[in-house]
Order: C-alpha cells, then structure tokens, then sequence
C-alpha cells in the first residue's frame, strides 16, 4: 500500500532502532527473562510509544497504520519487548485517551506517552479469560472511593507498570452489562503484583497475576461510565487486535527472512537448497501470506483512522497474521532442519514467542467467533 513520507520515516526509524538495539539482545534476554525496560524508556523518548497519540498529550499525532509499521519493526527484532510496548500503547493508554475524562487524560498520558512511566491492563483472572463476563472481582462503592477485590491473571507489564487499567463488576447481577473499569496507581494499598510467569515464550515480557485485596481509590479513578466497563474492554481489544496483528506479522517477516537467507547458503546435494522447488514453494507460500496480513492489518488500521467500524476487519486481521505467523515459523524450522530446532539460531525463539500471538487479546477462536457475529448482522 501507499506509504506517506513520513510514515517511511517513522518506519526506517523504528527498524534502525530495533537493528541496533534490540535485537542484538533478544536472545539474551529471552535465556535471562530479563525484562527491557530500558529499551522501553528509550523507546519513549524516541516516540515510538506514542506514535497514534494527539501532540497534545505528548503523542506523534500519527496515525494507527504507523502504529502498525512501527510494530512490525520491533516484533521483527524482539517479540517480547513488542508485547510489552502493545500492552502499554494500546490497552492502557488506548482506553484512557478514548474514555478518560480531560483531568485523567492531562494526569496520565503525558507520562505514559514518554516514557517516564509504564502501563497495563487487568481484564482476564484466573477462572475467566474469554469469558470476561465470569469475572468475580469486585468494586464496592463506599462514601468518595471504590474499593476492589478480586485477582487477575496475565497481566502483561505486570510487575513494572505504573498504571493500571483495571476491570471489575460493581453490579454483579447484570453480568457483562455490570463490569466498569478503573484507573489503579502502581503501590496502592493492596494491589500487588505476584510472581513473574515462566513462560515458554516471549519471556522477556513481564507477565504476572494481580492480587487485589481492599484496594481503595478514588472515585474519579472511574474510567469512562459506570457499568459502561465492558463496552470499554471490548473497544480497547478491537484496537489492540490491530497491534497484535502488526506484530504477528513481524514475527513472520524475521522468520521467512531467517529461513530464505539460511536456504540460498546451505549445499545440499551439489546446490543451495534454495534452488530446491520444495523451499522454493515453501518461502512463496510465506510472502504471500505475509503480504496479505500486511494489507488485512492496514485495512483495519486505515479504517479506524477514518473512525468506521473496524471490529471485524480487526479480528480478521489477528486471526490471519497470527495463524500465518505460526505456519511460518513451522516452515521456517523445516527450511533449517536441525539446525532450526537449536537455540544457536534465532528461529527457535521466534517459533516459541509466535504461539502467543494466537492466543492473546482473543484466541482464533474468539476471533471466528467475532467475525462470523458482524457477518451474520451484516447479511440479512
């Protein structure tokens, strides 16, 4: 698709800085678990933490599609430091710009936009994760605050965010019609991080469970309505789905390449087994379908750009990069054989850090589930 100058720009920026700085370290970090948080910070500083965001509130006041080429670049260097940076632009930052009131937006986004501090989101807890509707935390209104109860589970940022977006039922009786959502400052009373998840991938990237025990805060520390909080969620998903697509494709982008450059190297038989039709077919299969979640991932970008419904073209988009992403991974590993199965090259990290992306912010089938509801309402 047509790219604006600047969106070059912002995407030769962003691929210099993740060349150069992440990802000579990705494997380092992802043996150690050592969370890049000064990579983050520099991130911030350079805007790429702020890219979709108004300047007024310290953003780039870009656009969602140089979101996107923004994610692809980093995702292609380090899957875990692009998880960590998803979390914190899209689902805490995304749902106080849309929702917050003007007082919220002025005390935290400048902040989150720059850097200086980091952001999460505590939706799933650990007896419902696509069923946001079963979750038992609690807000109890008591005089000027609310005070919250309960447990989340897979808190992206968990341990090292400032700023927490945090969902909770204050009438449980009306189910999903009863969630509202909630602004928490990192060392609030009761609100504890506990320990750091030892994941199979992406383990750079902090992910922890929440426990929150009598946390009171304010009652202007409501986002948006009361009892709105699900409709909250389920915006704030929809534009994160466009990021985690976005990184799904760039971890597919790092796989192909790695296997196309290994494949034009590697003697078998007297030739490089790139001259090989099986390989041959193989990395065609890769680019195109790398290519087509590409444009599924700008179309649900330049939609919500130009403020349409995106909700179905955003699963879509999920749904194909990351499902892709996975395929490319496997073939990717087939390319290399043995070599491709030993943690000496990159693709076994790669394959490990892909399997998430079809699985957060919505499994596949979540996403089928989404898009065959928009299809049906649309077809009468």
């Amino acid at each position: 698709m047509h790219l604006t100058e600047e969106q070059k720009m912002l995407r030769q920026m962003a691929q210099e800085f993740a060349g150069n700085e992440l990802a000579p370290v990705a494997a380092e970090i992802d043996e150690t678990s050592e969370f890049p948080l000064e990579n983050l910070k520099k991130m911030g500083e350079l805007g790429l933490l702020s890219v979709h965001f108004p300047e007024e509130y310290g953003g780039s006041g870009m656009d969602t599609v140089s979101f996107a080429l923004a994610m692809e670049e980093i995702a292609a260097a380090c899957g875990a430091t692009a998880l960590s940076v998803a979390a914190h632009a899209s689902l805490c930052c995304g749902p106080i710009y849309a929702f917050g009131t003007e007082e919220q937006k002025k005390k935290y986004l400048p902040d989150l936009l720059s850097g200086k501090n980091l952001g999460s989101f505590c939706l799933s807890e650990p007896s419902s994760g696509s069923d946001a509707g079963g979750m038992i935390t609690r807000a109890e209104a008591d005089g000027d605050t609310f005070v919250l109860n309960g447990a989340k589970q897979w808190v992206t940022n968990g341990g090292y965010a400032d700023v927490f977006v945090v969902f909770a039922k204050t009438d449980p009786d009306k189910g999903t019609q009863g969630i509202s959502a909630f602004i928490v400052e990192k060392g609030t009373p009761g609100f504890q991080p506990g320990k750091k998840e030892n994941k199979m991938g992406l383990r750079a990237s902090d992910t922890r469970q929440i426990s929150i025990d009598n946390v009171r805060i304010p009652k202007e520390n409501l986002l948006g309505e009361l009892n709105q909080g699900f409709k909250i969620a389920m915006h704030t998903l929809d534009g994160g789905r466009i990021g985690i697509g976005a990184m799904s494709l760039g971890l597919a982008r790092a796989a192909m390449e790695h296997a196309t450059r290994y494949a034009k190297e590697r003697i078998a038989f007297g030739r490089p087994i790139a001259d090989l039709q099986a390989i041959k077919w193989y990395i065609a299969d890769m680019a195109t379908g790398i290519e087509a979640s590409r444009l599924l991932v700008h179309n649900a970008a330049l939609l919500r750009d130009a403020g349409k419904p995106y909700t179905k073209e955003a699963a879509m988009a999920k749904l194909f990069a990351s499902e892709h992403a996975m395929k490319t991974a496997t073939k990717a590993i087939q390319i290399l054989g043995g070599y491709g199965y030993i943690r000496d090259y990159p693709l076994e990290r790669i394959f490990r850090d892909t399997k998430l992306v079809e699985i957060g912010e919505g499994t596949s089938e979540v996403q089928r589930l989404v898009i065959s509801r928009e299809v049906l309402r649309e077809i009468s």
